[in-house]
């Protein structure tokens, strides 16, 4: 049977590993790489991956085995790897009832009062706090009002953030699934606003989880967990056109432009989407006309940048090409000094440094513009 899982795994992934201790350990350090890596979703093992083995990504164990002391914490703890604000714990589906069992090891390990500490409250206690605050959210800051005033913005932005970090707990449990109170709409909404005061009240430089005045935090890796992608506008438009044949609806696009606006990584394609929507007829192939529109738009963008900054075509061109395909813009090394016009860095007004910065702020805002695009 493990030959035959092995066979399978080659076939996948191109390998040539074999049940032979060699071939074994091959097989077993390649899946350990694509399981850190995310080539995964899913792998099922028997007395492995309890020591030595370490992904902050695992998320979900599937526990169908009695298990009891340090084997439930080393086993329990392969996803309790905090990553980010989105994964503060690690969840936890038992086939076998190790209630006991589990306290029982917390307590040798910890003490008599660690499962207060290491495992989440139930799912009432999430939820009744969450019915508050969306509660006062609605209340407070009816959908579609204007909030005027800096205490009022930084109420609201404390209210959503409450209420995402809550939403991220309860949606591993499977009772919040209908009882979310908060409408799609509702929701995309109120992103939309938090997105707004994050650009406006944000420092000037900094991250995806930054406060304002140090006593207020924006959770933009929450919202990114929840926000819509261009494949989902695209189906959108495809839905408006072969039910109404046309764009002209207000409420298509208005339904498009609230999708867009709530979304961290679409908001600044919203002018190439909304151009896209308005050259759209009604016998359009949406997915086609949509990779050759953003790659003449991107052509286009990226000559008039090297235009105006007068460098060399060729090795922009190589520059940005590989920038897409490692998924990062480059900003330091030969790479970047290559496709810079030739400068004197000698002469009595040497702006190099100047023009580098110039060069990969521009570059650096059309990468972001069209990074995930067709």
């Amino acid at each position: 049977m493990l030959e035959d899982a092995i066979q399978d795994y080659n076939g996948l992934f191109g390998t040539s590993y074999d049940t032979s201790s060699h071939g074994f350990q091959g097989y077993y350090e390649d899946l350990t790489r694509r399981l850190k890596n995310r080539d995964l979703d899913l792998v099922i093992v028997v007395n492995m991956f309890l020591t030595g083995f370490d992904a902050t990504t695992l998320n979900t164990l599937w526990v169908d085995k009695n298990l009891r002391q340090h084997g439930l914490l080393q086993a329990f703890s392969r996803t309790n790897r905090i990553l980010n604000s989105v994964k503060t714990y690690g969840n936890i589906v038992s086939f076998r009832n190790l209630e006991d069992e589990t306290n029982e090891a917390l307590a040798l390990f910890g003490n008599a009062d660690a499962k207060s500490v290491a495992l989440l409250k139930p799912y009432s206690d999430y939820y009744d706090e969450y019915s508050e605050l969306v509660t006062e959210l609605l209340g407070s800051f009816p959908p579609g009002e204007l909030i005027v005033g800096e205490d009022a913005q930084k109420t609201f932005v404390s209210l959503l953030g409450g209420i995402l970090r809550l939403r991220n707990i309860l949606t591993s449990f499977d009772d919040f699934a209908g009882n979310e109170i908060l409408t799609p709409r509702q929701l995309q909404d109120y992103q939309s606003v938090y997105l707004d005061l994050f650009a406006t009240l944000r420092p000037t430089a900094g991250t995806d989880r930054e406060p304002i005045n140090d006593d207020i935090v924006f959770e933009i890796e929450l919202i990114k967990q929840v926000e819509v992608n261009v494949d989902y506008i695209l189906i959108l438009l495809r839905r408006y056109l072969d039910t109404h044949g046309e764009l002209g609806d207000v409420e298509a696009r208005a339904t498009i432009r609230r999708a867009i606006d709530s979304s961290p990584s679409l908001r600044n394609k919203k002018d190439l989407i909304e151009a896209f929507v308005d050259s759209l007829t009604v016998d359009a192939d949406v997915e086609g006309d949509w990779a050759a529109f953003v790659a003449a738009k991107r052509a286009e963008d990226l000559d008039r940048i090297i235009t105006e900054e007068n460098l060399r075509p060729a090795e922009t061109h190589t520059f940005i090409a590989r920038a897409f395909r490692d998924g990062a813009l480059p900003t330091a090394g030969t790479s970047v000094t290559g496709i810079l016009p030739p400068l004197s860095r000698f002469a009595a007004a040497n702006n190099h440094s100047l023009k580098k910065q110039s060069v990969l702020e521009k570059l650096s805002a059309f990468f972001n513009r069209y990074i995930g695009l067709a």
